[in-house]
């Protein structure tokens, strides 16, 4: 599992014009399985996520979690994250089967949701247009 993690001030998810998803001062997370993940890897990396110090604390430190700044999420599924490049073309034969994708796409924001006090989400599968402001910029990637 892969995950791009940008602290923002602000981000907004839309399908077919419509808003689905937006969140204030927090994480827009760019999520991708690969075909070896499973329940465990989802576990632990959503727990890294929300213990994860990356807000600046009085002294300008990055000593703060999402709890700490009350801070939001909003999560988009993305299987690119898994793209072979090695050519021109990418490939994509690393990444999870729908599927199983979608299932642990959906328990990575089960467990957030149980610990965080808005979460929000794209739709999976679908053609997403992202906008956020990153803060900082601060971005991070996180491997399970």
């Amino acid at each position: 599992m892969k995950l791009v993690v940008q602290r923002v001030t602000q981000a907004s998810v839309s399908v077919e014009g419509e808003t689905v998803g937006s969140i204030g001062k927090g994480y827009l997370v760019l999520l991708g399985v690969g075909q070896e993940d499973t329940p465990e890897i989802t576990q632990r990396l959503a727990d890294k996520l929300v213990r994860l110090r990356i807000f600046s604390d009085e002294n300008g430190k990055t000593n703060l979690n999402l709890h700490d700044v009350d801070g939001q999420v909003l999560v988009i599924s993305q299987f690119t994250l898994y793209a072979d490049c090695k050519k021109n073309r990418p490939g994509f034969s690393h990444a999870a089967p729908p599927a199983l994708a979608k299932a642990l796409y959906e328990q990575f924001l089960d467990v957030l949701r149980a610990q965080v006090s808005r979460v929000e989400s794209g739709i999976f599968g679908a053609d997403m247009q992202v906008t956020l402001c990153n803060d900082g910029p601060f971005t991070v990637i996180l491997e399970g």
